[in-house]
């Protein structure tokens, strides 16, 4: 059976900060994010919160849909989490 991949957004806080990744394993690489396990922007923004993801059945499209979603406006992406998550809840804990 074959993985899926995700594309995610993660802000520091609801009016703070957002990263925008892709991953073919979203619960280790949110805990690589919450957990400063790697050096780079999210840690050094406090970025921790999984707030919105989408699956795809392959890498190269949740790599496509990152890169379009990083050129977005701020209003776009807002407004993306909204649509998924309008109390913008913390969503690491659905995955583990």
């Amino acid at each position: 059976m074959e993985r899926l991949s995700h594309v995610y957004i993660l802000p520091s806080r609801r009016t703070g900060t957002l990263y925008t990744g892709s991953t073919t394993d979203l619960a280790r690489r949110v805990w690589e994010h919450r957990t400063g396990a790697m050096p780079g922007f999210t840690r050094d923004y406090g970025v921790t919160m999984l707030v919105w993801y989408e699956a795809y059945p392959r890498i190269i499209d949740a790599r496509v849909r990152d890169y379009a979603i990083k050129r977005w406006r701020r209003a776009w992406k807002l407004a993306l989490i909204e649509e998924f998550n309008p109390a913008w809840r913390d969503r690491y804990d659905d995955l583990v």
